[in-house]
């Protein structure tokens, strides 16, 4: 099972910023605080927002996808 398979199965297409928050262990004020910076960690995450309305949701996807290539490089620098 996938990265974005489980995420899918748990979370559905999308993700509110509290369960973002929970996928990367961090509390929903701190990721809020963190994706405001202009840094390339930022700027990958905040690619998979959507606004719907007043709310703001991240594509499941994307934001698999993105963990996935974390994963990836991590692994190469072992």
């Amino acid at each position: 099972m996938t990265i974005e398979d489980t995420l899918l199965q748990r979370f559905g297409l999308l993700l509110s910023i509290a369960q973002l928050a929970t996928v990367l262990d961090r509390s929903p004020d701190g990721l809020r605080i963190s994706l405001r910076a202009t840094n390339g960690w930022a700027q990958r995450i905040n690619k998979a927002r959507l606004k719907i309305g007043r709310r703001v949701y991240f594509r499941t996807s994307q934001i698999a996808q993105l963990l996935d290539e974390q994963c990836s490089v991590q692994g190469h620098e072992k």
